[in-house]
């Protein structure tokens, strides 16, 4: 039984200076770094992101901040990179979701091309697909490296981190989100997402 931490889009977007900054990202992306560092009960590091084409309305030049949003994260931009905080040292792979759609839970998200990948290689079992054929889901990979629990941190906590979460443990993980390494755009909100996540049988500590 492996245990894998998932960063969910700790990017310089959501993190401040970016289009749809959260307060406090750049602050969380070192908080993670230093958990990393001191998480020796970790089999696996995965983080997802944002990575936007065409979303549709999920970007809107009059946003209501509810289903539209600002433009962020487009492929390949500065903004949908990680952020700079964040040690990427230990990232196995790299999840990028939302590239004609909303997608907010990391779940939609599909394995970075290798070459695309900006730190590390992956070992042979990381491998993306190959041409032709449909990348590896990140439950895929997380079945297919025995992962029965998560751990859950990034941003935003009632946004994306909220989605990951009911998905994960929707899908049978043992699903934690820690408390104190994620980051919301609302307080109340956040807090009624994490109240939430307990309902649903989350771990949240």
């Amino acid at each position: 039984m492996a245990k894998a931490l998932i960063i969910v889009d700790v990017q310089n977007d959501f993190c401040e200076g970016g289009s749809l900054a959260v307060a406090g990202g750049a602050d969380l992306a070192s908080e993670i770094s230093e958990l990393l560092e001191n998480a020796h009960d970790l089999d696996f590091v995965v983080a997802t992101q944002d990575w936007h084409i065409d979303p549709g309305t999920h970007f809107s030049d009059t946003p209501d901040f509810v289903k539209s949003w600002p433009v962020h994260c487009v492929a390949g931009s500065k903004g949908a990179a990680l952020h700079r905080n964040l040690d990427t040292e230990d990232i196995d792979a790299y999840f990028r979701k939302g590239k004609f759609d909303a997608a907010y839970s990391g779940f939609d998200g599909l394995l970075a091309p290798e070459d695309e990948v900006a730190v590390g290689e992956r070992e042979a079992h990381e491998a993306a697909a190959e041409d032709g054929e449909t990348p590896a889901s990140l439950d895929d990979w997380l079945r297919e490296n025995d992962v029965e629990d998560v751990v859950i941190v990034g941003i935003a906590t009632e946004h994306c981190v909220r989605a990951t979460a009911l998905d994960a443990v929707n899908a049978g993980y043992n699903t934690t989100v820690l408390r104190d390494y994620v980051a919301g755009i609302d307080d109340d909100a956040a807090e009624e997402a994490l109240e939430e996540l307990e309902e649903a049988g989350v771990e949240v500590k």
